[in-house]
C-alpha cells in the first residue's frame, strides 16, 4: 500500500469502544492515531489545533451528534462513523462518510473500512495536476449516416448501451444514438468537464442539478454513482464545496 500515513482521531462516549477501536488503529500500519476523545465537543477543539486526515466518529453522543459535528469538519477531513443504530446510514451519505460501521464490529469490517480511507487518500495525495489542454468546445458524431456537430456545452450526459451511446442534450427529449464505446468517447472528453461516474454514464459536470445521497439529478435523470467511481466523483465536490 505505498507509504501512506494516515492521521486519526477516534471519537466516542463510550470507554469500551473507544478502546476497541484504539485496539484495531494501532494493528493497521497504515492509520496514525492522534487522539481519543469521548465527545465531538473534544474532538472539535482537538481537531481545530490539531489537523487530521480521518474520524472514526460515533453518531449517537450527548450534546454534539457525530453527524452534527461532521458537518463542522473541514472538507480535507473525512469520516468513518460508528454506531449502534442501523437507521443513520443514508445520513452518512448525506455528509459524504467513507464508510459506515454498524456496533459491534469486527477488525475485518474495521479494516475493510479503513482500506476505503487508504484508497480515497491515494487518490488525493498522490494525484498530480493534470496539464490543461485547450478545451474542446465541439464533437463530431455519426448518427443516422450523418455527421452531427454537438456543442459540448449542450450535453447533459452520455448513456453507454453495449456499442452505442446516447448522447442526451438541453432542450431536446430524444437521445442521439451513434456507434460508439463508452470507453474510447471518455478518452476524446475533456476531464474538467466530465466525468464517468457509472459503467454506463458519463455526465457533464456543469449540468448536475443535485446530488442526493449516491445519486446524480440531471434533468430529472436520476444517476447512480458507483463505487467504482465515487472516490473521484467525492473528491471533485470536496474541491468545489464551500465550507
Amino acid at each position: 500500500m505505498s507509504n501512506l500515513k494516515i492521521s486519526c482521531v477516534i471519537v466516542d462516549d463510550e470507554p469500551m469502544a473507544l478502546n476497541l477501536v484504539e485496539s484495531y488503529v494501532e494493528k493497521t500500519p497504515f492509520l496514525e492515531l492522534k487522539q481519543k476523545c469521548s465527545s465531538a465537543i473534544e474532538a472539535m477543539e482537538f481537531v481545530k489545533n490539531n489537523p487530521v486526515d480521518l474520524l472514526f466518529l460515533d453518531i449517537q453522543m450527548p450534546d454534539l451528534t457525530g453527524i452534527e459535528f461532521s458537518k463542522m469538519l473541514p472538507k480535507d477531513t473525512r469520516v468513518v462513523f460508528t454506531t449502534a443504530f442501523d437507521n443513520y446510514a443514508l445520513e452518512g451519505f448525506k455528509v459524504e462518510a467513507i464508510d459506515y460501521l454498524l456496533k459491534p464490529f469486527d477488525y475485518a469490517e474495521f479494516l475493510a473500512a479503513a482500506n476505503k480511507a487508504a484508497t480515497w487518500f491515494e487518490l488525493v495525495k498522490g494525484k498530480k495536476q493534470p496539464v490543461i489542454s485547450e478545451a474542446k468546445e465541439f464533437l463530431f458524431v455519426k448518427s443516422e449516416y450523418k455527421q452531427l456537430r454537438i456543442k459540448l456545452t449542450d450535453v447533459l450526459y452520455f448513456e453507454g448501451l453495449k456499442d452505442y451511446i446516447k448522447i442526451w442534450l438541453k432542450d431536446n427529449p430524444k437521445a442521439i444514438l451513434t456507434l460508439m464505446s463508452l470507453k474510447s468517447l471518455e478518452q476524446e472528453l475533456p476531464e474538467t468537464q466530465f466525468m464517468r461516474v457509472h459503467r454506463s454514464f458519463i455526465v457533464s459536470l456543469k449540468n448536475i442539478d443535485v446530488i442526493e445521497r449516491s445519486q446524480i439529478i440531471i434533468n430529472d435523470q436520476r444517476i447512480t454513482v458507483s463505487e467504482q467511481y465515487k472516490p473521484k466523483f467525492l473528491e471533485y465536490i470536496n474541491n468545489n464545496s464551500l465550507h
